[in-house]
């Protein structure tokens, strides 16, 4: 499976632009792959232990650097090979590549990055990582509308008229049909209207008409659950 994958992304990659870390991580984020592919040279062992300590405290359960090699001593032909083989970045702290080694990583695609502060070479991967967590769904009440009256209304369909009990409801926002404390119906309102006029939101107390998206089984005393949903991104 793993090969499978790695051969799928240098699939994806032939024939076109460089392999560089951005596009390294949209393309193993489509693929569903956790792991993130690294080559690493420093120009001396105590460099490269800190750079791969620093980088393994990074993983984590959904996401981990796969440092495939680490070494001390300038970036070669062979260290652009591995990356090609393996779709990975090669990363350089305080060394260079001979021009053998650059003329083949060019025709490849490969990308190399040169660093001189562990920081900074950390940082760059961290906040590369961070874009292959999953992006985190944040839920905010908005407020809640009893359902008092239905109204059936032609060529517009049912409509129900509600008073807000709680907070307010906001046109675009999700809503939730409630009955006897069981969610029956999530969705979005198709209609807003306070008398006659479509508005963008009712406050505590008002009343107004709301219809929700391809559904009509809609009750007396049902609640209507208004929310909000953001997506944020995490970072590690």
């Amino acid at each position: 499976m793993t090969e499978y994958r790695q051969r799928a992304i240098r699939e994806k990659t032939a024939g076109g632009g460089a392999t560089s870390l951005e596009q390294m991580m949209n393309q193993l984020k489509d693929l569903g792959i956790a792991k993130f592919p690294l080559i690493i040279k420093g120009d001396v062992q105590g460099s490269v232990e800190a750079i791969n300590a620093s980088l393994n405290k990074l993983s984590t359960e959904e996401v981990s650097a796969q440092i495939l090699m680490s070494g001390v001593g300038g970036i070669t032909e062979s260290d652009v090979t591995l990356a090609t083989a393996s779709n990975a970045i090669i990363i350089g702290f305080n060394v260079r590549a001979n021009k053998q080694a650059t003329d083949l990583a060019t025709r490849d695609g490969i990308e190399i990055r040169y660093y001189n502060i562990i920081y900074d070479l950390v940082d760059d991967v961290k906040a590369a990582m961070s874009g292959l967590l999953k992006p985190e769904r944040r839920e905010t009440f908005i407020g809640n509308a009893k359902i008092l009256e239905v109204f059936n209304i032609s060529k517009v369909g049912k409509v129900a008229g509600c008073q807000v009990t709680e907070g307010m409801v906001e046109r675009g926002a999700g809503v939730r049909l409630i009955r006897d404390d069981v969610v029956v119906h999530e969705g979005k309102l198709s209609t807003l209207k306070r008398f006659k006029d479509e508005v963008k939101e009712v406050q505590i107390g008002q009343e107004c008409g709301m219809a929700f998206e391809k559904y009509e089984d809609m009750r007396v005393d049902d609640v209507i659950e208004c929310f909000r949903v953001e997506t944020i991104q995490r970072t590690l």
